[in-house]
């Protein structure tokens, strides 16, 4: 599961990849359509957007998105893996947030 936003965010950073020739229109494409296909379903709910904008105002952050995914985890009840070193060294003290060598 993943907020709404995961799909247009990345769309929005393969095709900035593939404006800045980071990657092919070959790769740009194949990776929309893997996202396209991937076994994830939106959820939405009420309380995320609620629990989004308390999480960004505890973390001090001007942006919800971030908050949207950890929201979402907190929900569910489940571990937040992320890649981004910003995201997991300022979210960390939840105690959800981890890094895949965390698992």
């Amino acid at each position: 599961m993943a907020p709404p936003l995961l799909w247009s965010e990345s769309r929005s950073a393969l095709h900035e990849a593939l404006f800045r020739r980071d990657i092919s229109a070959v790769q740009a494409l194949r990776a929309l359509d893997a996202l396209d296909h991937a076994p994830i379903r939106p959820r939405t709910q009420r309380q995320l957007s609620r629990r989004a904008w308390d999480l960004a105002n505890e973390m001090g952050w001007a942006k919800t998105y971030d908050a949207e995914y950890l929201a979402l985890a907190q929900f569910l009840n489940c571990r937040f893996v992320t890649l981004d070193a910003r995201l997991h060294r300022s979210a960390a003290r939840l105690g959800f947030v981890v890094s895949p060598t965390e698992l």
